[in-house]
């Protein structure tokens, strides 16, 4: 996984992991490791996710107004 940048150290996601259909997520604080996909969590979502997780800002609040509940 990779570290996220948190460019305005204010996250709770500390890791992540991008695949062609997927983005895994680790968020501060746990050992789980969230999975969110085209499948359950939508294709635009998870596109959105990958430049939010890629530039280091705004992926935390992101998964929290969207995705929150849709992880695999």
């Amino acid at each position: 996984m990779e570290i996220y940048k948190d460019i305005n150290n204010d996250s709770n996601v500390t890791h992540y992991e991008i695949s062609d259909i997927y983005i895994r997520v680790k968020f501060r604080g746990t050992a789980k490791i969230y999975s969110y996909s085209y499948r359950k969590a939508g294709q635009y979502h998870i596109d959105k996710m990958k430049v939010l997780a890629k530039s280091g800002d705004g992926l935390n609040s992101y998964i929290m107004l969207n995705v929150k509940n849709l992880y695999d």
